[in-house]
């Protein structure tokens, strides 16, 4: 699922602070999930500051969070089990201007899979490919500009018309612009559907400074 750059950098931001940062990063070294007297005892940081920071990064998904009982007793009298805190499954990857090259790779590993399968065209595989999935990034999104806006196209409204001020795919249009345009194209179609505008449409129309797409009157 994409994430928002909104979201990437909140993560971020969390390992801006330089106490927070290096327990993040004794986490993620240690080769077994770290108690918050682990962590203190290797930073020497007090304790209640490393809960704090700890389960900061917890709310910002960058460590999970398990309980275990390290005495190894069980049953009454064998104390309450320790917090463990690990790395977690979260990537985070944030980029000015925005990219979203990763969802480029998914939308044509995709379309290059189902076209191995089916024997259809790859090229319109991936034009239906990237509409579902612009549908499902718009949906419950108050409008389109504001879609827009959440995944990076910076789109800017001029006369009518909905100019994209950034290209998420700018590298790869450069050298399969084609391909990588006609993707682009049905990844806005799609969020025009997803957010339920039918006063526009998107076309290709490409201008210096600008995305390849452009939204128009319908």
């Amino acid at each position: 699922m994409h994430e928002t750059q909104a979201g990437a950098l909140a993560a971020v931001a969390a390992l801006d602070e330089p106490t927070r940062r290096r327990l993040y990063e004794y986490v993620v070294r240690s080769p077994e999930p770290v108690t918050r007297d682990e962590a203190a005892a290797a930073l020497g940081v007090p304790r209640a500051t490393v809960a704090f920071h700890l389960d900061r990064l917890v709310g910002e998904r960058l460590l999970t969070v398990g309980h275990e009982r390290r005495t190894g007793r069980t049953g009454p009298g064998a104390g309450r089990p320790a917090k463990l805190y690990r790395r977690s499954d979260r990537q985070v990857s944030v980029s000015l201007p925005e990219r979203q090259y990763e969802l480029a790779g998914e939308l044509l590993a995709t379309a290059v899979e189902e076209a191995d399968e089916t024997g259809g065209s790859p090229r319109e595989i991936l034009g239906r490919r990237a509409r579902e999935h612009g549908a499902e990034l718009a949906a419950g999104a108050p409008d389109i500009v504001a879609a827009l806006e959440e995944h990076g196209f910076e789109p800017r409204a001029a006369d009518g018309e909905v100019l994209l001020g950034n290209c998420p795919f700018q590298q790869l249009a450069r050298t399969h612009t084609r391909l990588v345009c006609e993707m682009n194209l049905g990844l806005v179609e799609g969020m025009l559907d997803g957010v339920g505008e039918q006063r526009l449409c998107a076309r290709l129309d490409p201008h210096p400074g600008f995305c390849c797409v452009r939204l128009g009157p319908a």
